[in-house]
C-alpha cells in the first residue's frame, strides 16, 4: 500500500509518502513486512540559493526459518534434503515429539517440520536516510552543489531453538541475540562551470570531492544448554562476541569537456581515491579517463533525404581507469587476534585469516567503442557498444595449506580480462492516437578469462565448497573438480564391477593433466581434476513489449540466459544412498542400476553439472487507466511475475545461488529457495 502527496506553493516544493508492504514467504511460518515514510522539501532561499532536504525512514520485520547451508546442522531445507523420505516427519500426536529422520549417524540433520513449528528466528531493522543539498548559482554558468547525507540503521536479530529437539548439535537448546548498528556519512562538493569560450566552442569544467565515513558496531551472544523455560540468552551458558570497525574513503576529481558546433565532443578527467582499508603506501590511487563523441547526423552534408532513413547517428569511444576501494574489510590487511579465556586467564588467539599488509587495490582499465543510431525518424533506435576490461592486482581469497595454521588470505593474484558487446534496440512499431506498440530488445555477451595465478595456476575460492576456483585461461569462478574416466570413444570406463569412476593420472599446472592406465586398462595414479563447468552465461537476452490501446496498457517481458552451467549440489546429496530423498535414487531402489551406483557417482562431481540455460516469462501486466474530473485519475492493474521458466534444469530454479551475489561463486545450488511466482492486483488513485 502506497500513499503520497506532492505539490508546490510559491518557492516551496514538497513530497510526502507512506508505504506498507507485507510478503508471505515460500516456506511456512516465514514472512516479511516493511513500513516506510518519506518527506522531500525544496525551498528557494534566494535568487541564487536553493535548499533541498530528503528524509526517508523504514522499519521492517521478518520471521525466518534457517536454511541450514552446507555446514550448519539446523535448518528446514537441508533437514529435508538429508532426511530419509520413508519416515513420517509429523510429530507424535500423543507426546508432541518430532521423530528423527536420520537412519544413520553419518550426517545428522533437523526434522524440517520441527524447524518450521518450533524454531523462532526474527529480524528487525530500523533505518533512517536523510540528506541536505545546497545549490548555489552565483553567476551564469556556475553551479555549486554541496551534499551532506547520513544513512543510519540498526538491525536486531534473535534466534531460539527449544531444548530436546532433533538437531544434532543443539539438543540442549539454542538462543542467540545479535545487533548491528551502522552509520554511514557522506559529504560531496561539486562545482561546474559552463562557458562559450569561442564561437560555437562550449566548455564545461567540473571539480569535485567526496569524504565518506562508515562505522559499524555489532554485538552477539549465544547461549546453549537452556533451561526448560525462557527464550532469552540468560536461560543458558552464554558466549558473547563483539566487533567494531571504522572505514573512511576520500576522493577528488577534475573533469573538462569541450563541445564544438554541437557535434564534436571530448572529455578528459583525472581522479584520486584513497581508502583506509589499505596500507599508507598503497592507499592513494590515481585514475584517468578520456572520451570522445562525434554526432555525424549534425553535419551539413546529412541531407533531409538521408535523415528520413537514418535520423541520427552518434559515434563514441572512451577509455577509463577505475579501482575497487572497498574490496576488503576495514582490517583485512592485518593479522587479527581474538580474546579468549582459558583456565580463568585472558589470552589471545589469531584468526583463521592471515593478514597481508602489502595488498593493493584492484585496478581496471576499460576501452569502449560504439554508436547510437536512430532510424525512420527515430522510430527505431539502436545502441551498440564493444568493450574490453582488464583488471590487474585482482583481489581473491586464497585457501592456504593447513600447515600454515590459517585457512585463507586475501592476495593480489593474476589478471581478469572481460570482452563483450552490449546491444539495445527500441522500436515504436505502431504509433497512432489510440494504439501504440513499443518493443525493446537487449542483448549482452561477455567472455572473461583469468590469468597470472601463481603456483599451479589454480586458486580455490572459500565459499565454493572446494569446487569453485580461479584457473588460468578459464572464466572466473569455473567449476573445477573430478570428472568421469572415459574410453577413447568417449564412453564411460567402468570399474571391473561395472561402476563409473573418477579419472586418474598426473596433475599438471593450469588445470592440465596426463591420464594414466594400469596393465588392465584401469585408471591409475592420483585423482585428477579439471574445469567441469562454467557458471558465466555466454548470452543474456531481454525482450519487452508494451501496447497502449485507448485506456488499456499491456506489458510483457521475457528474459533469457544461455550457455552456462549450474552445480546441482542438492541433487548430489538427495541421490545418495545414505539419504535417498530425491527421485534420482529411485532407479537404484528398483534395481534398474547396480546397487552402489549412487555411491560411485557421489564423488564424481562432473555428474552434478547441468545446463542452466533458461527463458523466463519475467512479467505480464495489464492495466486500465480511467481519467476523472478535476485532473483525477484511477488505474487498475494486474501483474504477474516469474510466471514461467523454460529450462532443462532438474532442480527448482537455475537462477538461484547458495553464495548470494558473490561474483566468484555463482550458479551453485544447494537447497536454495526458488524465485517466487507472484500475482498482484493494484489500485492507483491520483486526486
Amino acid at each position: 500500500n502506497n500513499f503520497s502527496v506532492s505539490g508546490k506553493r510559491k518557492d516551496t516544493r514538497y513530497f510526502a509518502s507512506f508505504s506498507n508492504f507485507y510478503n508471505q514467504g515460500i516456506v511456512k511460518a516465514t514472512d516479511y513486512s516493511r513500513n516506510g515514510v518519506r518527506l522531500n522539501l525544496q525551498q528557494k532561499l534566494s535568487n541564487i540559493v536553493t535548499l533541498a532536504i530528503n528524509t526517508a525512514y523504514s522499519y521492517s520485520t521478518s520471521s525466518e526459518i534457517p536454511n541450514g547451508g552446507i555446514n550448519s546442522a539446523y535448518g528446514a531445507l537441508t533437514g529435508f534434503i538429508f532426511a530419509n523420505n520413508y519416515v513420517n516427519p509429523a510429530k507424535n500426536p500423543v507426546t508432541g515429539v518430532y521423530p528423527s529422520l536420520n537412519a544413520t549417524a553419518i550426517v545428522q540433520r533437523t526434522n524440517p517440520l520441527e524447524a518450521i513449528d518450533r524454531f523462532k528466528f526474527r529480524q528487525k531493522t530500523s533505518r533512517l536516510i536523510t540528506s541536505a543539498t545546497i545549490t548555489v548559482k552565483p553567476v551564469a554558468g556556475l553551479n555549486i552543489e554541496y551534499i551532506s547525507g547520513i544513512d543510519n540503521y540498526t538491525q536486531i536479530a534473535t534466534g531460539y531453538i527449544p531444548p530436546v529437539n532433533t538437531t544434532p548439535s543443539n539438543n540442549g537448546g539454542f538462543s542467540r541475540s545479535a545487533d548491528a548498528k551502522v552509520m554511514q556519512l557522506n559529504n560531496d562538493l561539486n562545482i561546474s562551470y559552463q562557458k562559450e569560450i569561442a564561437k560555437e566552442l562550449q566548455s564545461t569544467t567540473t571539480l569535485g570531492g567526496t569524504i565518506q565515513y562508515e562505522q559499524l558496531n555489532s554485538f552477539a551472544a549465544t547461549a546453549l544448554n537452556l533451561g526448560p523455560y525462557g527464550e532469552t540468552i540468560n536461560s543458558g551458558t552464554i558466549t558473547p562476541s563483539e566487533f567494531r570497525s571504522e572505514r573512511a574513503n576520500m576522493g577528488s576529481f577534475l573533469q573538462q569537456t569541450f563541445g564544438y558546433k554541437g557535434r564534436y565532443f571530448i572529455t578528459g578527467a583525472v581522479r584520486i581515491d584513497a581508502s583506509s582499508v589499505y596500507g599508507a603506501q598503497n592507499r592513494s590511487q590515481l585514475y584517468s579517463k578520456l572520451s570522445g563523441a562525434y554526432i555525424v547526423s549534425n553535419e551539413e552534408f546529412w541531407s533531409d533525404g538521408l535523415k528520413d532513413a537514418i535520423s541520427s547517428l552518434k559515434l563514441r569511444a572512451a577509455y577509463g581507469q577505475s579501482g575497487n576501494q572497498t574490496a576488503i574489510g576495514p582490517y583485512s590487511r592485518f593479522l587479527n587476534y581474538d580474546p579468549i579465556v582459558y583456565s580463568g586467564q585472558i589470552g589471545y588467539v589469531s584468526s583463521t585469516q592471515l593478514g597481508n599488509p602489502g595488498i593493493t587495490p584492484e585496478r581496471q582499465n576499460e576501452l569502449e567503442v560504439g554508436f547510437d543510431m536512430g532510424l525512420v525518424r527515430d522510430r527505431v533506435s539502436i545502441e551498440f557498444s564493444y568493450y574490453k576490461k582488464s583488471v590487474k592486482d585482482l583481489i581473491l581469497g586464497r585457501t592456504l595449506a593447513p600447515s600454515t595454521g590459517y585457512l585463507t588470505r586475501f592476495v593480489n593474484v593474476g589478471t581478469l580480462e572481460n570482452t563483450g558487446i552490449d546491444l539495445l534496440v527500441r522500436a515504436a512499431i505502431i504509433n497512432q492516437n489510440h494504439l501504440k506498440w513499443r518493443s525493446t530488445v537487449s542483448y549482452m555477451r561477455n567472455k572473461g578469462v583469468i590469468n597470472g595465478v601463481e603456483g599451479n595456476g589454480i586458486l580455490p575460492f572459500p565459499g565454493g565448497f572446494g569446487q569453485v576456483a580461479a584457473v588460468n585461461g578459464k572464466p572466473l569462478g569455473a567449476f573445477y573438480s573430478t570428472f568421469f574416466a572415459r574410453k577413447e570413444d568417449g564412453s564411460l570406463l567402468l570399474t571391473p564391477t561395472g561402476f563409473p569412476q573418477r579419472e586418474r593420472g598426473t596433475q599438471g599446472k593450469d588445470g592440465n593433466y596426463t591420464i594414466a592406465r594400469d596393465a588392465n586398462g584401469q585408471p591409475s595414479g592420483a585423482i585428477l581434476s579439471k574445469v567441469i563447468g562454467d557458471p558465466n552465461p555466454e548470452h543474456i537476452l531481454s525482450f519487452i513489449n508494451e501496447v497502449d490501446f485507448k485506456n488499456f496498457t499491456f506489458r510483457m517481458q521475457w528474459d533469457g540466459m544461455y550457455g552456462f552451467d549450474v552445480f546441482n549440489f542438492t541433487k548430489r546429496v538427495g541421490d545418495r544412498d545414505f539419504y535417498g530423498g530425491l527421485k534420482g535414487y529411485e532407479a537404484e531402489i528398483r534395481g534398474e542400476v547396480p546397487k552402489g551406483t549412487s555411491a560411485a557417482l557421489f564423488s564424481i562431481f562432473e555428474n552434478w553439472i547441468e545446463d542452466g540455460s533458461y527463458t523466463k516469462l519475467r512479467e505480464v501486466s495489464l492495466s486500465y487507466n480511467l481519467l476523472l474530473k478535476n485532473r483525477k485519475s484511477l488505474r487498475f492493474s494486474l501483474v504477474g511475475r516469474n510466471l514461467l521458466s523454460i529450462d532443462n534444469y532438474s532442480g527448482w530454479d537455475p537462477e538461484t545461488n547458495a553464495a548470494g551475489q558473490d561474483n566468484a561463486v555463482r550458479a551453485f545450488d544447494f537447497v536454495e529457495v526458488p524465485i517466487p511466482r507472484t500475482i498482484s492486483f493494484g489500485i492507483n488513485f491520483n486526486f
